[in-house]
């Protein structure tokens, strides 16, 4: 069963949807509670991230950076990165190519 469209738990927290996935590119929607946190990770996959709403501090490669309403960020592939929803938040994730990690087709 497709999880693209499902609400699901990533961390404590933190709810995502994908929302939608092509051949090479995929898209996703993440909300924070305050406080809560994406844990450091990395993945071969270039991301680009568009804060939607609220304010989140962005750990990339040790370099933190802080991302309110309207800021965009790019994780390099392979860059080590997490985050911490200073306030409420939502992003908008692109990943290239597909997080075949995350989708259930």
């Amino acid at each position: 069963m497709s999880n693209i469209g499902m609400w699901e738990k990533a961390e404590p927290g933190v709810t995502r949807c994908i929302k939608q996935a092509g051949d090479s590119l995929m898209m996703m929607e993440v909300h924070f509670e305050p406080g809560a946190e994406g844990y450091e990770h990395s993945h071969p996959h270039e991301q680009m991230s568009y804060c939607m709403k609220g304010k989140i501090a962005f750990r990339i490669n040790d370099v933190e950076t802080v991302l309110a309403a309207g800021d965009t960020i790019c994780i390099p592939s392979g860059a080590k990165h997490g985050v911490m929803a200073l306030e409420a938040s939502i992003l908008l994730d692109v990943f290239t190519p597909v997080r075949e990690d995350l989708l259930k087709r």
